[in-house]
């Protein structure tokens, strides 16, 4: 029943447990307790402390909003030369 209340975070890219506190009118300890539970059980994916996105999200990512992502949760990020060749197809040997 909460999960689908969860799932109005679909437009968002991430959300935090202070963000599922105020959806579902808990307390934010509970909302801890709960994202975790839901990590566990695969419906969330923790991008890094307290940062969770929907794993049905989480899945249908390109690799472009990924690499956002990642710039997101590291600043300043990089992507690796190898990672760019990758990416772009191209054989570098």
């Amino acid at each position: 029943m909460k999960y689908l209340k969860l799932k109005e975070f679909k437009d968002r890219i991430y959300f935090t447990t202070r963000d599922v506190a105020e959806l579902l009118g808990i307390k934010k300890e509970s909302a801890k307790v709960l994202c975790y539970r839901y990590t566990e059980n695969g419906l969330f994916v923790r991008l890094k402390k307290d940062l969770y996105i929907l794993r049905e999200k989480w899945d249908i990512l390109n690799v472009e909003e990924k690499f956002k992502i990642a710039n997101i949760l590291l600043v300043p990020s990089y992507i690796s030369l190898t990672t760019a060749l990758s990416y772009k197809n191209k054989k570098y040997f």
